[in-house]
């Protein structure tokens, strides 16, 4: 669109955090970055990553800027410019060849690759460079990106479904199901946004799940079983993991996955829980009762003995997804990945939401 006057850093980084969503499916194990150009001319385009081996965001909206359209201009850009050439060129030299006047980055790339590198280069071909618009936004859409850039393990995404009184399945076993459609597309999103998924073998063998990507566009995840996988599973092609979990996630991590989605079963997610493995927590709540203590619980292990052991978190969002909710948890203690946990909001739509808008 052309607009008649400049546009401030707040709104156009806004609108790069929002064209970064469009890539989240496809980008990983790159990070998923959007850009925004205002062109010499007032035209005003954008670009997000695409899958590896592609254009980056701004390669992307350099392009749709055109040769006389990136001179003078001002790029806004969620993500530190790499500055080393890989399978595709450095985007601060591509940035600094197209003339480009100013650049607003969002946050450093932990990367070691980059780190300042990017930011540096530009500063010193005297390009006018800020740094930290919408930082906390950012930090929080690439938390599974930074954790694995700076940990070398993956975000770990606990995933669990109950009625009102904290239930999980029934005393036969059966759970399927226990929240409504709206909520399980939700799920399935959150598969398609995880690079890979853990079920325990139990699961496996009660369920007989797929663990593919259904409900909504996005690709399958990789597969891990904690266990042995029946013969003839639906799960299969699948990894199979016996050991301990830490080892789990640093296999993962060495393979470049960036986030891992805990399903269950209980056994499973209270073990991930108790060893203090999950940064974050997705619990869909249903307005249904079991009514009685013979129900299985979303947990099962050795909990908090006394009130003084309770672990507690910090619910950072609340979605209302057909009649049921989704409550996001975080660890109370603030992320070094994300910082201070954000304030409790309540929204009526989910990651479809996500990339609408513009400026």
């Amino acid at each position: 669109m052309t607009i008649g006057k400049t546009v401030d850093d707040t709104t156009a980084m806004q609108r790069a955090i929002e064209v970064a969503w469009t890539a989240r499916l496809r980008s990983s194990p790159n990070p998923w970055v959007g850009c925004v150009i205002e062109c010499s001319d007032g035209r005003i385009v954008e670009g997000a990553t695409e899958r590896p081996g592609g254009r980056h965001a701004e390669m992307v909206a350099l392009d749709a800027a055109g040769t006389e359209g990136a001179k003078g201009s001002t790029l806004w850009v969620t993500l530190e410019p790499c500055s080393h050439v890989g399978r595709t060129g450095a985007c601060a030299r591509s940035i600094i060849d197209a003339g480009v006047a100013r650049v607003v980055v969002a946050l450093e790339d932990p990367d070691p690759k980059v780190s300042g590198k990017g930011i540096a280069m530009l500063v010193e071909a005297g390009i006018e460079v800020v740094v930290g618009e919408q930082q906390e936004a950012v930090r929080a859409q690439l938390a599974p990106y930074l954790k694995h850039r700076q940990t070398g393990l993956p975000w770990v995404v606990l995933k669990m479904a109950s009625t009102l009184d904290g239930r999980s399945a029934a005393p036969d076993g059966s759970s399927q199901w226990i929240t409504g459609g709206a909520a399980r597309a939700d799920a399935h999103q959150l598969r398609a946004e995880s690079d890979a998924i853990v079920v325990g073998a139990g699961t496996i063998r009660a369920d007989d799940p797929s663990l593919t990507v259904r409900h909504v566009d996005g690709p399958d995840p990789l597969r891990v079983v904690l266990g042995s996988i029946p013969a003839n599973a639906r799960v299969q092609p699948a990894i199979e993991h016996q050991g301990d979990l830490q080892e789990l996630l640093e296999m993962l991590g060495e393979r470049g996955v960036l986030q891992v989605l805990v399903e269950g079963g209980a056994a499973v997610a209270g073990g991930f829980h108790r060893e203090g493995l999950v940064d974050h927590y997705v619990i869909y709540i249903a307005p249904a009762l079991f009514g009685g203590d013979d129900a299985r619980a979303m947990m099962t292990g050795h909990g908090a003995s006394t009130m003084e052991d309770l672990w507690r978190g910090a619910i950072t969002k609340v979605t209302q997804l057909g009649g049921d909710l989704r409550l996001d948890l975080s660890p109370i203690a603030p992320s070094q990945v994300t910082g201070p946990v954000p304030v409790v909001r309540l929204e009526d739509g989910g990651p479809a939401t996500r990339g609408q808008g513009g400026i």
